[in-house]
């Protein structure tokens, strides 16, 4: 466990039991987000790949055009 994380933990165990368990809840949450985007992130490599590959043929192929904030 990193330094950073025993302070915290050590400041929520000042916390009521009900602050406590507000805190965990969302902890949880936050890891089970984390574990979601991962495995979204995870199996969209593929897709990712042939975006990149159709991307980099349109530039080459001159198919894109630079464009500012103003011109979107």
């Amino acid at each position: 466990m990193t330094k950073l994380l025993e302070k915290a933990l050590a400041e929520v165990k000042t916390l009521s039991d009900k602050d406590q368990d507000a805190i965990a809840a969302i902890i949880l949450e936050e890891l089970t987000d984390e574990k979601r985007w991962q495995a979204k992130f995870e199996g969209s490599q593929d897709v990712l790949s042939k975006l990149s590959t159709k991307a980099k043929a349109d530039i080459q192929a001159g198919k894109v055009r630079e464009l500012g904030f103003d011109e979107i």
